[in-house]
């Protein structure tokens, strides 16, 4: 698929890259080679998003329940996030692609958090397509954190309560000026959300495939996609008043 099939594509694509671990067992890899060979799957499909004009691209890093894996693990997983830092900052520079986070900084190393500030000041004038990178994130925490700034707000008579709305509260979420998430993506089989973009995805199309993330590929993305295109999104219309809106239109 290259980018003359932009007609119906997703603006906003989203990807719970899973299966590292089982990608590891399955190969004979000792558990962290499975991590670091996933590692190395995100930038070929960075580039095929951005070939094929998808203006965002958000992945899942890491969870707020991933806090709970073994702690060599999460201390593997923090350092492969540093180094994945350093590497996408030439390449956002090479693609004008935004580089962002989301999720809650507070348990991140001072380190880490003043790296990933470094990089999304220095990539925050790209506009071709932005990448976020979900790192210690949680969609109930996404929630319930903007549902404290909404609350702070109206206590401090900067807000009104009866001017909090759909609108509002989801343009104060993580990623609150992308739009909504169109397709998201689950590789390693397991058929579940896990926590991710609950709100930003509330109307997505749900793509599950077997494959395991570091065997994901751009062809396999673009089977998705084609899938995507496919369905018939009706945000709670009939196909009836769909068909409508369209010969309105011509």
């Amino acid at each position: 698929m290259t980018a003359s099939d932009a007609s119906g594509l997703p603006q906003h694509v989203a990807i719970i890259m899973d299966g590292n671990n089982r990608f590891a067992r399955k190969n004979n890899l000792d558990k962290g080679d499975g991590h670091r060979e996933g590692k190395n799957v995100l930038d070929p499909i960075v580039e095929h998003c951005r070939k094929l004009n998808i203006r965002a691209l958000t992945v899942f890093a890491f969870s707020s329940e991933n806090w709970n894996r073994p702690r060599h693990e999460i201390e593997l997983l923090m350092q492969l996030l540093v180094d994945t830092i350093h590497e996408q900052i030439p390449r956002m520079e090479k693609f004008s692609i935004a580089l962002r986070f989301i999720g809650d900084r507070q348990r991140l190393s001072p380190t880490l958090q003043q790296l990933m500030q470094h990089a999304e000041q220095k990539t925050a004038h790209f506009t071709a397509m932005t990448l976020s990178i979900a790192i210690s994130y949680g969609g109930m925490w996404d929630i319930i954190n903007t549902a404290k700034q909404v609350a702070a707000q109206v206590a401090a008579q900067q807000l009104q309560l009866e001017d909090v709305d759909i609108d509002l509260f989801g343009g104060m979420l993580s990623l609150g000026d992308l739009p909504p998430v169109d397709l998201l993506i689950r590789t390693g089989g397991d058929y579940r959300l896990s926590n991710f973009l609950l709100w930003q995805a509330a109307y997505a199309e749900l793509y599950f495939t077997q494959t395991l993330w570091p065997e994901f590929t751009p062809e396999e993305f673009d089977d998705a996609i084609a899938v995507y295109m496919g369905r018939e999104r009706r945000f709670g219309k009939t196909s009836e008043q769909l068909l409508h809106e369209k010969i309105e239109k011509k």
